[in-house]
């Protein structure tokens, strides 16, 4: 077993033990995939999001385990880098990976829970969800922020952003999660930034919105470059998406 506890962390060796030994038969349950499974623990001081990642197919686990970075150990690390660029995301604890003989088994990456108001997710299927353009606004402001600061967020999917308001305030907190796949550059071209923000919606009326405010920040480019090209890029992720998606369910009635 390989244990890392971040400096500080309001978490002992032993309590990181405890949890990956018995995480099977405990902790909350909130997050149940093919792939991965997520629990909250309850600790004294603070509530513990735990990832656990499925054990690989026998070629990623010998990958895993002597060329590659495990996916615990990429989010760990990832999550230390944002914090230090002051971008949210929630605060990183420990990363714990299992290796036999054949490679890398389970892994677990642990962090401080974070209780959201909505995810983007929110913003795509409820149109009339309160206070919608300026959330909408201040995420394309926090998406540019993470261009500047040249991190490629693979995932920038709907459901990976939690967005907290900022009591009696209107403003919103801003924090990525499921970290594992980034890239990061010293200098973020035009064409992959907007290729980044082209998962996020197929609604062109909050594309437009999201031009509108990138180009406010972004001055290489005119607002409608860059809904030109913001929008093309949504088109195409939306036209390889559901073409994927309707190869799936041939393949699924020819297995039958």
């Amino acid at each position: 077993m390989k244990l890392i506890i971040a400096p500080n962390a309001a978490i002992t060796e032993a309590q990181v033990k405890n949890i990956v030994t018995h995480f099977d038969e405990t902790g909350t349950l909130l997050v149940k995939g093919k792939r991965n499974t997520i629990k909250i623990f309850r600790l004294e001081d603070i509530e513990v999001n735990v990832k656990s990642f499925k054990k690989p197919h026998w070629f990623n686990s010998i990958v895993y385990a002597y060329f590659r970075k495990s996916k615990a150990r990429r989010s760990y690390e990832y999550a230390n880098y944002l914090i230090e660029k002051n971008i949210g995301t929630p605060k990183p604890l420990a990363f714990v990976e299992f290796n036999s003989f054949s490679g890398l088994d389970k892994s677990y990456y642990l962090c401080e829970h974070i209780y959201a108001d909505l995810t983007f997710r929110e913003l795509v299927e409820i149109p009339d969800f309160p206070d919608h353009e300026n959330i909408l606004r201040q995420f394309t402001r926090f998406s540019f922020s993470l261009h500047e600061n040249g991190v490629e967020f693979k995932d920038h999917s709907p459901g990976n952003t939690l967005i907290k308001k900022v009591p009696d305030n209107e403003s919103y907190r801003f924090f990525l999660v499921d970290l594992n796949r980034m890239n990061f550059h010293d200098l973020m071209p035009f064409e992959l930034r907007m290729k980044n923000l082209s998962r996020l919606t197929p609604k062109k009326g909050m594309v437009e919105i999201m031009a509108n405010e990138y180009a406010k920040f972004y001055k290489d480019k005119s607002e409608t470059e860059i809904f030109e090209k913001m929008w093309a890029e949504t088109e195409q992720f939306q036209y390889k998406f559901h073409r994927k998606q309707g190869l799936k369910k041939k393949l699924k009635f020819w297995k039958r």
